[in-house]
């Protein structure tokens, strides 16, 4: 039996109560890793304190949970230099950069990392962004090469999204970590005949039910005109949009315009103590995404886990997961949710709604083989099972030597202090090492 070793280990990570899926993602996992391993979580909050310790005390490794959030802005200002295991949430980082330099009104930094990250790119292009319409091409354009150049090792949750990377950037070691969540907790039929009450849902009604923050990317407007539908058929369907709705602005119009303002409840954000319940006053889980980043969605798993039946997106690195198509319920595997076609979206989503509201056999089906599959790939055992292999090989790799990022990542703007107490015979040229 191969001995694994005790690891001293830097977590750069939000954590609770931010309210990011990834903060709930470390808040988990952690706890099953710290068994195995000494691990320190540095969250913006105490970011700061990470230097100083890792001097006294220099870390294995250092760990960044890298997504496109803003709680996540403050890791940039170390991953270069303390070089480590970078886990890539997003397969696109360009929103992230674009919003933090140019918020900032680093123009010109954000210039230097775009055709730095771009060589290949026409030299105007970043000037879309600069201007305020960068738009799709933050889909096209990853932004991702200082990431990928300075880490020692690099993970994904998806292996097709693994794959990708390694055509891109040879040589950069990167694996794959499953994504991992917990057994959802069922609440009583009582429980959830209460809840649905609270929530003015009817007992009788078919819910279809969105979780997660809401976004643009949640399709959200797809969803509206396909309940709109079942609504004019005479179906009794609702829909529960359960997170944070602050970054969807036009949500409360959308639903005013379609005149479903009965027909739709908005929680807000929900404590993930409460996701359960929700969960389970749930019938569908409408789990879609478009454009995407690469991600794997966590909020997908979990109605997995809670057994409920789940709609996706068709996207080319979900290939690999068994789904069926509603336009001809044809499939040569036992499906474990319903994928949506993107190029016919509207037409899809519709059959797959209606056929899910009224065939019951199908719901529970469905449900079935998506907790079977949560099972057997997506527990919170499966993925401390591939950290406690990841960890251990990404400490024993040497940080790159990379001598030619753009300035903002190596200049520490100690020059005018050091110009200062020169004049003074006084040396502050002290060099701060690259990281363990």
């Amino acid at each position: 039996m191969t001995h694994t070793p005790r690891l001293r280990v830097a977590w750069f990570s939000p954590l609770p109560p931010v309210r990011s899926g990834i903060a709930a993602y470390s808040a988990e996992i952690l706890p099953a890793l710290a068994a195995d391993h000494a691990i320190e979580p540095f969250s913006e909050s105490n970011a700061h304190d990470f230097v100083w310790q890792a001097r006294r005390n220099p870390f294995d490794v250092i760990v960044y949970q890298l997504g496109n959030a803003p709680c996540h802005d403050y890791m940039w200002a170390y991953l270069a230099r303390y070089p480590g295991l970078v886990v890539l949430h997003d397969a696109r980082l360009h929103h992230a950069r674009a919003r933090l330099l140019l918020d900032q009104k680093r123009f010109q930094d954000y210039r230097r990392e775009f055709h730095y990250d771009h060589p290949d790119a026409a030299p105007g292009l970043a000037e879309y962004a600069v201007e305020g319409m960068g738009g799709s091409i933050s889909y096209f354009w990853s932004m991702l090469r200082v990431v990928m150049r300075t880490a020692r090792a690099v993970a994904v949750h998806n292996p097709r999204v693994a794959g990708d990377l390694r055509e891109q950037y040879p040589g950069v070691p990167i694996d794959t970590i499953r994504m991992g969540v917990p057994l959802a907790a069922h609440t009583s039929r009582a429980h959830r005949t209460r809840l649905r009450r609270d929530l003015a849902l009817p007992d009788d009604a078919i819910v279809f039910a969105a979780f997660g923050k809401v976004t643009p990317e949640k399709r959200m407007g797809p969803i509206l005109a396909a309940l709109g539908a079942l609504v004019a058929e005479g179906r009794n369907a609702h829909v529960l949009i359960v997170g944070d709705a602050d970054g969807c602005a036009t949500l409360h119009d959308e639903v005013a315009r379609r005149r479903l303002g009965e027909r739709v409840r908005v929680t807000g954000f929900v404590p993930d103590a409460h996701i359960g319940a929700h969960l389970d006053a749930a019938d569908v889980a409408l789990c879609l995404r478009w454009p995407t980043a690469g991600e794997t969605s966590a909020s997908w798993l979990r109605c997995l886990a809670a057994a409920r039946p789940t709609v996706i997106s068709d996207l080319a690195h979900l290939v690999d997961i068994p789904t069926i198509d509603p336009r001809d319920w044809r499939s040569s595997r036992e499906p474990v949710a319903v994928a949506i076609d993107l190029m016919d979206e509207a037409r899809s989503l519709l059959l797959a709604m209606r056929a899910l509201a009224d065939d019951p056999p199908l719901r529970e089906r469905l449900a079935r083989s998506g907790h079977e599959y949560w099972a057997a790939h997506h527990t919170l055992d499966a993925m401390a099972e591939d950290y406690r292999r990841v960890l251990p090989a990404a400490a024993a790799r040497p940080a790159p030597c990379v001598a030619d990022l753009p300035a903002h990542f190596s200049e520490d703007h100690s020059g005018l202090t050091r110009r200062i107490t020169d004049q003074f015979g006084v040396d502050l040229r002290l060099k701060l090492p690259a990281g363990p």
